[in-house]
């Protein structure tokens, strides 16, 4: 069986071109809210908040949608026009975590990773009887050439930079609950073959509010992310008082030792955390680097923050010629994560 780095296959950068997002529409579960019929209940406030991101990517770049058997009518009444709706079982809508990382070859072939999904380690808030095959599903209707990885791992977990180089958190690579008896040797391994990398770079761990019942135990993409080779945006928290403080600190100081895989040391850009830190006596992890580049443009989370509008200056002068558009994230982050956690991009070949 060969492996896509041995087949000349890499994982593109965010920010090249897209062929289309994909996306899943809430199912009713445990975290959404089980009464579909009920529009002023969880789930349909749930369903609003993803199909706002979905109508704005859609005034960019092409947009395909799964929803649970059954749900397509409720997905259609909320959704542009242009939105093509797949309906197939689905237990949950984190398609960064649960659908294929898409690939490219030099001879515009396009090729997929199908890592193991367990839904974050089965940490019990999630079935993944249906979503563990979602990514295998969504590379087949892309066309893509499809790589399965015995390494559990979500899209969510890896940043790359499209020059050979990925950064990952060792609390969600080494965790016992995905990769039982896995060492840093093993995972570095399955990385390079499955992503066409050459240099790992291991972050400590994620923002507190990330292990909490919702949480993923870590994820990279509300920490830090690519902007471009050899340029990184992180998360800062500004307030000494806060757990994520010293959290920020650790990884701020690993990402700037940190080289790449062509030798440069990494230029560190930080943005600072909004300013409410807690939500009904609960401490949140509302993250401005969990935004999504798509085609010309930047959707960024909003949250009614002093902070948006900082935060929107800095990404406009980093993704020049890119509209920067906000998108209330607040309803998301409620479910455990942020819109670059519900989409996925299948890049242009």
């Amino acid at each position: 069986m060969t492996t896509p780095r041995l087949a000349g296959f890499t994982m593109p950068p965010e920010w090249a071109r897209h062929e289309r997002t994909w996306m899943e529409f809430p199912p009713a579960n445990e975290t959404f809210g089980t009464d579909p019929t009920d529009p002023a209940g969880s789930l349909g406030r749930y369903r609003r908040a993803w199909a706002a991101v979905i109508n704005t990517i859609a005034r960019f770049e092409p947009v395909s949608l799964l929803c649970n058997i059954g749900d397509s009518d409720a997905a259609r009444a909320l959704l542009d026009p242009s939105v093509t709706i797949h309906e197939t079982p689905v237990d949950d809508a984190w398609l960064r975590d649960s659908g294929p990382t898409f690939l490219i070859h030099p001879g515009g072939r396009l090729g997929a990773t199908h890592w193991t999904f367990n839904a974050w380690g089965n940490a019990g808030f999630s079935r993944f009887d249906d979503e563990q095959h979602v990514g295998a599903l969504v590379a087949g209707l892309a066309g893509a050439e499809i790589f399965s990885s015995v390494m559990v791992n979500e899209g969510g977990g890896i940043h790359v930079d499209g020059d050979g180089t990925v950064m990952i958190t060792t609390t969600v690579q080494l965790d016992p609950d995905r990769n039982p008896g896995w060492q840093a040797e093993r995972a570095e391994t399955e990385l390079k073959a499955y992503l066409g990398v050459e240099q790992i770079i291991w972050v400590p761990r994620g923002l507190t509010s990330d292990y909490d019942r919702l949480g993923t135990r870590g994820h990279i993409d509300i920490v830090a992310s690519f902007v471009r080779p050899g340029l990184v945006v992180a998360h800062v928290q500004p307030d000494p008082t806060h757990p994520d403080f010293e959290v920020c600190r650790e990884n701020l100081a690993v990402l700037r030792a940190a080289t790449d895989a062509r030798g440069r040391r990494l230029e560190v850009v930080e943005i600072e955390a909004p300013t409410v830190t807690h939500v009904a006596g609960d401490i949140v992890d509302w993250s401005y680097i969990n935004h999504y580049v798509c085609n010309g443009a930047v959707i960024l989370c909003s949250f009614d923050d002093p902070r948006d509008v900082d935060a929107a200056e800095t990404l406009g002068r980093l993704y020049p010629g890119r509209k920067i558009v906000l998108v209330d994230a607040r309803p998301i982050f409620e479910c455990g994560g942020g819109i670059h956690c519900i989409t996925q991009q299948q890049p242009a070949t």
